[in-house]
């Protein structure tokens, strides 16, 4: 039996990274090829059930083997990584007892991860620690979750003397670009409830999420010469700029935390003649999500006034809401996870998730889905890690988890 390690250092080698222009399901063909291979490796165990549909959705089930009718449980994981930086050519490194000190990542381009600026290194100090090599994202998001949800099954099979009911098994695409949970089919997946195992550190449970929106704001302006260009040149990228000046400059992600929302500009660009902004909006109240997203309309009504309505145009939808609504109804299975927990040694960190999962789709869907901590850290860059404990844990947890509903 490989373990979690083995089939996470596996894992990362696929390129994975997802693609919002293409507009397919997959968004990128590597997506499918670790899709393939994970149905292998389902069938090699012998589950049930094991399929794959044409937009790369992995779905099996292990049978129950008590004779008592109890909830089935499903165990959801996403196989992209990030398109914000590059899954290509992944080489994980081994930093093994970790003295609490500085990391090389890569020597001859001198890429360090410094304590002083990710401190949460030091938590880790004795353990081993998987890193990328500087110039790659690790995929720890999510294939440690996908390694840990493998393991478990495997262990679950090569175990029987652990008594279960049905546990299925889905992988998604795409979570990293919103589109996860877009053709997840929630009656052949056929779980009662689902764990999302989704990146966070050790101990994170999490059954709250943003209300998230995407937006674009466009500016169209009228080029002439400069040395001509008196009261008749229109700038967009002027315009641009008195839409930016509008928002509150601290509401921003890089000054939020717990419960504050905040308006994050993803991109931009511009010429005289148009420029665009993409910008997300995130917050956890319902009330203040639609507030955000009303400023927006307002600040380009106003503008609208100013330089015409044709010159200034948005687009926005919603992405996904706040999961709370629908887990709270049967809160039980966020107790369930919390004791699975305390059970293998782990002290549970009950907080919000800044961000989403497929499993805040998946709950809107019918399908409530908390989030249970895979283990990473620093998500989406060359300073990703993992500690091996922490991968091991969530094995544990969800063996835990398993054995704690066969009881009910």
């Amino acid at each position: 039996m490989n373990t979690v390690v083995d089939k996470f250092i596996k894992y990362v080698q696929y390129d994975t990274e997802s693609d919002t222009e293409t507009g397919l399901t997959p968004s990128t063909p590597g997506q499918m090829v670790l899709a393939q291979e994970l149905v292998r490796e389902l069938e090699e165990m012998g589950l049930s059930n094991v399929s794959l549909d044409e937009n790369g959705y992995v779905m099996a089930v292990l049978p129950s083997n008590i004779d008592k009718e109890v909830p089935a449980v499903g165990f959801v994981s996403h196989m992209d990584t990030s398109p914000d930086f590059t899954g290509k050519h992944v080489k994980p490194q081994f930093v093994k007892n970790y003295d609490g000190d500085d990391i090389v990542l890569n020597k001859e381009q001198n890429i360090i991860m410094k304590v002083a600026d990710f401190p949460d290194l030091k938590m880790y100090t004795g353990q081993t620690l998987i890193t990328t090599d500087g110039t790659t994202l690790l995929g720890a998001d999510d294939k440690a979750g996908i390694a840990e949800i493998m393991t478990a099954v495997e262990y679950l099979i090569n175990h029987p003397e652990i008594k279960h009911g049905p546990v299925h098994i889905g992988f998604t695409p795409d979570e990293e670009i919103g589109q996860g949970a877009d053709f997840f089919n929630v009656k052949k997946f056929g779980a009662d409830f689902a764990y999302t195992l989704d990146g966070g550190e050790l101990g994170e449970l999490q059954y709250e999420n943003f209300n998230a929106a995407y937006a674009e704001v466009s500016f169209k302006g009228r080029n002439v010469h400069p040395g001509m260009a008196k009261d008749k040149m229109i700038n967009s990228i002027n315009i641009l700029q008195e839409f930016t000046a509008q928002l509150p400059k601290d509401e921003v992600p890089e000054k939020t935390e717990n419960y504050e929302g905040f308006y994050h500009l993803l991109g931009m660009e511009g010429s005289v003649e148009n420029s665009k902004l993409k910008y997300i909006i995130r917050d956890f109240d319902m009330t203040a999500y639609k507030a955000r997203k009303k400023k927006f309309e307002t600040i380009c009504k106003e503008l609208q006034l100013k330089y015409g309505k044709d010159n200034v145009t948005l687009e926005m939808k919603d992405q996904y809401f706040n999961m709370r609504e629908k887990v709270e109804p049967v809160k039980y299975i966020v107790d369930i996870a919390e004791q699975a927990m305390k059970d293998v040694g782990v002290e549970p960190m009950v907080i919000p998730i800044r961000g989403g999962t497929d499993g805040s789709r998946l709950s809107y869907m019918g399908l409530p889905c908390p989030n249970i901590f895979a283990g990473g850290h620093n998500f989406h860059g060359r300073f990703e890690y993992v500690p091996v404990d922490s991968m091991q844990k969530a094995v544990d947890v969800i063996l835990r988890v398993v054995e704690l509903i066969s009881k009910r």
